[in-house]
C-alpha cells in the first residue's frame, strides 16, 4: 500500500520514523513519501521537504512566515493528489496538518491522525473540526480518551511512541571516552529544535555556566544545524556540542536544563532530573496566558496533573532562576529524590512501550477494510 506521511518537527520525524518501520513489517510492499526528516528518509521513500523548512514557533513567526507555510501546503496538497495514496497519515503538528486533513478528507483518502492536537489546552471546539475530517486518531497521552470521549468521539489510544524510542536506546559505554567527557560531572542543555527556541533560551542556558565550575556543561544539538550554528552563542567558551547522541547525554548527565516540549517527558523516561524552560514572542504569551487553561506546559507535569519538574515560563527563565534550581536539583539530596520519585509514578502511569506498532496495526487494518 501506498502511505503519504505529514511531519513538521524533529518530533513528527521520530516518531514518523518509528511508524515507518512497525508499517513495513506488516505490510513488506509498502510506499512512502513524506514531510519529514533524516531519520523518515532513513526508513525509505521520498522526502518531499523537511521539516526544518516548515517549523515555525508563536503567532508572531507564523505571520511572518505565512508565505513560505501556504507554498508548503500547497505543494503538499498537490503531491499527494498526484501520487493518490491509500491513506495520509498526519503527525501532530495541528496547524498546517488539520487543513491537510481537510483538503484530503474531500478526495475521499482516508485520513489517520497519529498524536491527537492539543485541543484540550485551548479552543476545544476544534475538536468539532477533527470529528469532520480526520477518519481515525491515534492518542498518545492518558487524559485524552475521556477528554474526546465528553465530546461525542472514540479515538484510539496507542500508548506513547517515546516509550519505543526509549526502549530501543542501547547507551554508548564509550560515549564519555569518545567526547573527553570524563573530568567533570555533565549537565545537559536542551534548546530545542527551531531557530526561535534555540535564540531566545540557549544564551540563558549558557549564561550559567561560570556559576557551576565544577561541571561540564553540554549542548545537545539539534539534527538540523551544525555546531557552526551554535557558535555565535557560545561567546567563545568552550562548550562542547554533541549531535545524535541526546540520549548518551542525558543518560550521563546529572543534570538537564530542557526547553519545553517532547524532550522534557524523554528526560523524565532517561530518569534526569530537569528543569523545563520556556520563552516566546511577548505577544503569543500574552495571549496564550488569556486562552489557554492548563495548569502546567511540560508533558510531565501534565500527564501526572501535578508539579514534577519546575517551570520556568518567560520572565521567571532568566539565568538567576535556572540557576536556583540547578543547585537544588544538584545539591539538596532530598529534592532530587523527590524528583525521581515523581518520574517512578510517570513510569507506571505512561504504560509499556509498542505505540509504533500499535498504530501500525491499527492503520493497515483500517486501510484494508476500506
Amino acid at each position: 500500500m501506498k502511505y503519504y506521511l505529514v511531519a513538521g518537527e524533529a518530533s513528527g520525524d521520530l516518531h514518523g520514523a518509528n511508524l515507518m518501520k512497525e508499517l513495513k513489517k506488516l505490510d513488506p510492499q509498502a510506499e512512502f513519501r513524506f514531510f519529514g526528516g533524516d531519520l523518515m528518509l532513513a526508513e525509505g521513500g521520498s522526502l518531499i521537504k523537511h521539516y526544518t523548512e516548515m517549523a515555525y514557533m508563536g503567532v508572531v513567526e507564523v505571520v511572518m512566515n505565512l508565505p513560505a507555510i501556504l507554498r508548503n501546503m500547497k505543494q503538499c496538497k498537490q503531491d499527494i493528489l498526484s501520487w493518490q495514496p491509500d491513506t495520509v497519515i498526519l503527525i501532530d503538528f495541528p496547524g498546517f496538518n488539520l487543513k491537510i486533513a481537510e483538503f484530503v478528507k474531500k478526495q475521499g483518502i482516508p485520513v489517520c491522525f497519529y498524536i491527537s492536537p492539543k485541543v484540550w489546552a485551548w479552543n476545544q471546539k476544534r475538536v468539532l473540526k477533527i470529528k469532520r475530517v480526520v477518519d481515525h486518531l491515534f492518542c498518545i497521552l492518558p487524559f485524552e480518551v475521556d477528554f474526546y470521549k465528553t465530546w461525542g468521539m472514540e479515538v484510539n489510544y496507542v500508548g506513547n511512541p517515546l516509550l519505543d524510542a526509549v526502549a530501543a536506546f542501547t547507551p554508548d559505554n564509550t560515549f564519555l571516552i569518545k567526547h573527553n567527557f570524563t573530568g567533570k560531572k555533565l549537565i545537559a542543555l536542551l534548546p530545542g529544535s527551531r531557530k526561535q527556541e534555540i535564540s531566545k533560551l540557549l544564551p540563558d542556558m549558557l549564561a550559567v555556566k561560570d556559576r557551576f565550575k565544577g561541571y561540564q556543561f553540554v549542548i545537545a544539538g539539534a539534527p538540523s544545524f551544525d555546531a557552526e550554528y551554535y557558535r555565535p552563542y557560545l561567546n567563545g567558551k568552550n562548550i562542547p556540542i554533541v549531535f545524535n547522541s541526546t540520549y548518551d547525554l542525558l543518560n550521563n548527565a546529572e543534570a538537564a536544563v530542557v526547553a519545553s516540549g517532547t524532550a522534557t517527558l524523554e528526560t523524565a523516561l532517561l530518569n534526569t532530573p530537569q528543569v523545563v524552560v520556556y520563552k516566546g514572542h511577548p505577544i503569543f504569551i500574552t495571549l496564550a496566558r488569556i486562552v489557554v487553561k492548563l495548569k502546567f506546559i511540560s508533558l510531565v507535569n501534565l500527564i501526572m496533573d501535578k508539579l514534577i519538574v519546575k517551570e520556568l515560563i518567560q520572565e521567571d527563565c532568566n539565568p538567576d532562576k535556572i540557576s536556583a534550581e540547578l543547585e537544588s536539583i544538584l545539591h539538596d539530596n532530598a529534592y532530587r529524590q523527590q524528583m525521581l520519585a515523581g518520574y517512578d509514578e510517570l513510569d507506571k502511569l505512561m504504560g509499556e512501550p509498542g505505540a509504533s506498532a500499535k498504530t501500525a496495526a491499527l492503520i493497515v487494518g483500517y486501510i484494508q477494510k476500506s
